[in-house]
């Protein structure tokens, strides 16, 4: 049937993808938003990410420090694409 996909049988036995954390593939959507100069939508994904990061079932506490820095990088990152009059360079 064209158009519809049929696994192979060796598509079954590759390993499976690295398994990435929602709020880093977030990140990664984030990104790119800035690298296209998409500011909102760059923020409307920060605030995913913080939703998940604090909410009362968060991730796994043994990676909140470098979650929370990632997402403090993220934020600073944004700011300085909205304010690039205010550079230190």
């Amino acid at each position: 049937m064209e158009g519809v996909y049929e696994p192979r049988f060796d598509d079954q036995l590759s390993p499976p993808a690295r398994k990435r954390r929602l709020t880093d593939k977030i990140l990664v959507s984030f990104h790119q938003a800035c690298d296209q100069g998409d500011l909102e939508s760059a923020r409307a994904l920060l605030a995913i990410v913080e939703k998940l990061l604090f909410r009362p079932i968060a991730l796994p506490r043994d990676n909140l420090r470098k979650n929370r820095e990632s997402l403090v990088a993220a934020y600073e990152r944004l700011w300085m694409l909205q304010h690039p009059e205010k550079r230190d360079d």
